[in-house]
């Protein structure tokens, strides 16, 4: 077993498996409340199209059409579903890596959603071209983003951490 950063879990104590369901739980319920804290603390403007519908209509998908009526009100669920799909898929590593390198939760997991939040919405998405720059955001986006990143990887890890232990009986691998 390696120490520092890249410490990583004896191989007997890790649930693959599990952390993959585990990643699929947390990524839903936690691109819920980041969905939830962006209705509280909005990022963007009213006239500014949200990064992953602008991610859609750049790949030539009108998200128009993909729409459902809930309590009178049209829903577009497009942007939503890339938003869900990209929280789950954040939550598979998430789930995964700790199983193997507990240093990924640092913080509670808030080192690895910094990590996540300067790759995307710092680099990936500036370059990609559906939203500005990191120097040309509002101090409202990045107090929203923040937050809501802060919010949505703590979510991940106590949904992972709580089930985990009651499915397993047993403490994370690296107290194994």
């Amino acid at each position: 077993m390696s120490t520092g950063l890249f410490q990583k879990t004896k191989p007997a104590a890790r649930c693959y498996s599990l952390a993959v369901w585990l990643g699929i739980i947390s990524g839903f319920i936690s691109a819920l409340v980041k969905s939830g804290t962006e209705g509280i603390l909005p990022p963007r403007l009213l006239t500014e199209g949200a990064p992953p519908v602008t991610l859609l209509k750049n790949l030539g998908v009108d998200v128009t059409h993909w729409a459902y009526t809930y309590s009178e009100q049209v829903v577009y669920y497009g942007g939503n579903l890339v938003h869900i799909l990209f929280s789950i898929v954040s939550a598979l590593v998430y789930c995964v890596g700790a199983e193997i390198f507990p240093k990924i939760k640092l913080w509670q997991g808030m080192v690895f959603g910094l990590i996540v939040a300067i790759a995307f919405h710092g680099i990936l998405m500036p370059i990609i071209g559906i939203s500005t720059p990191v120097w040309d955001l509002r101090l409202e986006e990045i107090i929203s983003e923040i937050f809501g990143t802060a919010l949505w990887v703590w979510v991940i890890e106590i949904v992972r951490r709580d089930l985990r232990n009651r499915i397993t009986k047993k403490p994370d691998p690296e107290f194994q």
